[in-house]
């Protein structure tokens, strides 16, 4: 009795604010509607599942659903613009700081086999056909996933003006797309490095499949443990797994890895908050359980300076937070379609995680919680800037023209080596 009287209360205190598209179903065939026409019902099927509510926030909320312990009808999208809405209205404490992890090999390989081992047939329910699992680039409103994610892959090598014969690692490389357009499109010789079995074994027979074996491989490796010289280094939406207090090894590794005139380019998620270091409301504390434990978002400054104590010179820095907006609304509504497949394959609780977990992104990068940035560097001891054109003209180059080259080095005359 007491748990329902703080629950009433609570219903009364948080229906204030108006406008919230949500009904409340009691197991006891009592509802509450926080606005006329609901497009959100949220049955509770027994009152111990009252405690979800009393203080809600994204983690107790996430994990009422998740769990079951709850019942949600309603579109995924709307689904989480009430929760955040609840979670909003009911916040007290500021975002907490989670402590950081230990990321040694072991661990941090079990925490991306949690991940990205689910079922590359899960995953393929809602990426795009070439499994490219971060970031698309739209040029346009009219963009197809599709068309976004490749877009972005020439995006990348574009920026690092891929040259036929570069030496490519691709540092946390997925599904092999990267690599294997470096190899197709621009004639690199591309290395990609994973630490999850199924991503490994998938690409390969992509590779396989495609007669690349001669200019493109990709091996089950950390980046700690990579040798060799490499011309060109991406590493796209690996680092958040690294650790704040590893970035600085992180990128001093990939510092011993690049050849003295190379390039690398550095695409990832970061936090737009300095004094939280996550997400706000219980987003981060639910991510870290349920879909990427261990991980860790640092704020750009961090970047820069990491990257700099590396000796690598920053020379371009893009926000593509929009972007990633729209690419996690397409694979949540991607993922909603094929719920029912989806349960079949992955079991309704995971299924339920990237549910939330993709529509939660979709807000949040829509609302500045978080960012996205492409960083690019070179090696602070190449003061002539070899391998750089003078302006970033040549990023933006039609992918269905030219490949983007640098201009010969020899060419370039004492004033116009120290201008870059």
């Amino acid at each position: 009795m007491l748990l329902e009287y703080r629950f009433e209360r609570m219903v009364g205190r948080l229906a204030g604010g108006g406008g919230l598209p949500l009904r409340l179903q009691l197991w006891n065939g009592r509802q509450f509607d926080f606005s006329p026409q609901p497009t959100v019902t949220i049955s509770i099927p027994r009152p111990s599942a009252l405690r979800y509510f009393l203080k809600p926030d994204l983690n107790t909320l996430g994990e009422a659903f998740v769990e079951g312990d709850i019942q949600v009808d309603g579109p995924i999208h709307d689904v989480f613009h009430v929760a955040e809405n609840l979670a909003r209205r009911a916040a007290g404490a500021p975002a907490r700081r989670l402590s950081p992890a230990q990321h040694t090999r072991q661990r941090d390989r079990r925490a991306i086999e949690y991940h990205y081992d689910v079922s590359n047939d899960f995953y393929a329910l809602f990426l795009d056909r070439d499994m490219v699992y971060s970031c698309g680039y739209y040029r346009s409103d009219a963009d197809t996933l599709e068309q976004a994610q490749i877009q972005k892959l020439d995006h990348i090598l574009g920026k690092l003006a891929l040259r036929p014969g570069d030496r490519l690692l691709d540092i946390g490389c997925g599904w092999g797309a990267l690599v294997m357009r470096a190899a197709q499109r621009y004639g690199a010789r591309a290395t990609g490095i994973t630490l999850s079995t199924n991503q490994a074994e998938h690409a390969r027979e992509r590779i396989r499949a495609a007669g690349l074996q001669d200019q493109c491989r990709v091996e089950l490796c950390d980046y700690r443990d990579v040798d060799g010289e490499f011309d060109r280094i991406v590493s796209v939406g690996m680092f958040e797994h690294v650790g704040l207090k590893n970035l600085a090894l992180y990128f001093g590794r990939i510092r011993a890895l690049l050849a003295g005139d190379g390039l690398v380019l550095n695409h990832g998620i970061t936090t737009a908050d300095t004094a939280a270091g996550w997400m706000p409301l219980g987003a981060g504390e639910f991510i870290d359980r349920y879909v990427f434990p261990d991980g860790e978002l640092p704020h750009v400054s961090q970047v820069l300076r990491d990257m700099a104590t590396a000796g690598l010179e920053v020379v371009d820095v893009e926000s593509l937070r929009r972007h990633y907006a729209r690419t996690c609304r397409a694979w949540a509504d991607r993922l909603e379609a094929n719920r029912g497949r989806a349960t079949e394959i992955a079991g309704g609780k995971r299924t339920r995680i990237w549910q939330i977990y993709l529509a939660g992104c979709a807000y949040g990068f829509a609302m500045g919680w978080m960012n996205l940035y492409q960083v690019l560097a070179c090696r602070s001891d190449n003061v002539h800037g070899r391998s750089l054109p003078l302006t970033r003209d040549y990023m933006y180059r039609d992918p269905s023209g030219a490949l983007p080259a640098a201009e010969p080095a020899e060419t370039m005359d004492a004033g116009d080596s120290a201008a870059r």
